[in-house]
């Protein structure tokens, strides 16, 4: 299942229950983290990001410690560094 979140990046949730959040937009944990809330989500979404803020859960919503230090959101996170969260929360 695909979601569109707030304008500002996408959720992915595979069958086995796992979701990755995606997130691009204004006060994210991104390039566009200084980009102003609730007037340039539209204009991050055209223009894009090299990089990413993501987190992780399991069916039942609670954020699961995944990343370094036992932090539950990542930020400045690259596409292959994307599709490799992709791919471990698929595998579980």
């Amino acid at each position: 299942m695909f979601k569109i979140t707030r304008k500002k990046g996408f959720h992915i949730k595979f069958e086995n229950g796992y979701t990755v959040s995606v997130q691009f937009g204004p006060g994210n944990y991104c390039s566009n983290y200084d980009r102003e809330i609730g007037r340039d989500e539209e204009k991050c979404g055209s223009v894009g990001s090299p990089d990413a803020e993501c987190a992780v859960w399991k069916e039942g919503g609670e954020l699961l410690p995944h990343f370094e230090n036992g932090n539950t959101v990542c930020g400045q996170m690259s596409p292959k560094e994307v599709l490799e969260l992709m791919n471990w929360a698929a595998s579980q």
